[in-house]
């Protein structure tokens, strides 16, 4: 794409991305985007997303907060640089089924939210931007090339899948936390929680839902942070998305015929 053609990024996408000017005159910068989002990173790990603040950040550093928006707009634009820089490399897809693939990819995200449990909070609504995440996607599309499937239904797949990844890893980090949210309600897990159901809900108004808290079908969800139940959820996406492979397989059949 020529300089001319290219988008108007904001200035955080052009840091990210690379793409700002390097200025040939002057003393080389003190600080880089890396370098203060690392440092944002490792706040967020030890004290959770309260403890960022651009004050902080600079003093971890070694400046003070009003050099670090020569780099960084405004906190928001730190937390999508985190967000991004705090993702790895993803796993290559080469040789691997596309089913084995996916399934380790979700993995991995899950593992990586749960693992930096701050991104729960940053992530849940907000597209990929930057390079880290996006070659997520990349590998992802990649993997389901030759399925027979439209791009726009693999960018639905991968989005099916990492909305998967938030939703558990979310009701897992609320599980293993105890439910703060809840206050004293002493529910810690899947079967407080069917404890508190069974005793509010109402067989008449609620026949199936109170039928299988009465059956102890959730004293068995091993506390919502057993990957059993992780896997569970996964093998119903990826069946579903075989099921559509396979229709998309069929209705070529029928076309060519």
């Amino acid at each position: 794409m020529s300089q001319e053609m290219e988008p108007d990024l904001p200035p955080m996408l052009r840091r990210m991305w690379g793409r700002e000017p390097v200025p040939r005159r002057g003393p080389r910068p003190r600080l880089d985007l890396a370098t203060i989002t690392a440092a944002a990173i490792e706040i967020a790990d030890a004290d959770g997303l309260a403890g960022v603040s651009m004050a902080g950040v600079a003093s971890r550093v070694g400046v003070a907060a009003t050099a670090l928006y020569r780099y960084v707009g405004s906190k928001e634009d730190l937390l999508t640089s985190m967000a991004d820089s705090v993702a790895p490399a993803p796993p290559e897809p080469e040789g691997m089924h596309w089913r084995d693939y996916l399934a380790l990819w979700t993995k991995a995200q899950r593992d990586l939210v749960l693992e930096h449990s701050w991104l729960l909070s940053i992530t849940r609504f907000a597209p990929p931007l930057g390079p880290r995440r996006l070659l997520w996607l990349d590998r992802a599309l990649a993997v389901l090339a030759g399925t027979g499937l439209e791009d726009g239904e693999k960018i639905n797949v991968a989005s099916a899948l990492a909305g998967y990844v938030l939703t558990d890893a979310a009701l897992t980090h609320a599980a293993a936390t105890g439910f703060p949210e809840l206050g004293e309600s002493g529910i810690e897990g899947a079967a407080d929680y069917g404890e508190v159901l069974a005793g509010v809900l109402d067989p008449e108004t609620y026949p199936a839902l109170s039928a299988a808290v009465r059956s102890g079908a959730l004293r068995g969800a091993a506390g919502w942070v057993d990957d059993d139940d992780f896997r569970f959820g996964l093998d119903l996406l990826l069946d579903g998305i075989e099921q559509l492979i396979a229709r998309r397989a069929l209705e070529g059949d029928v076309g060519g015929q």
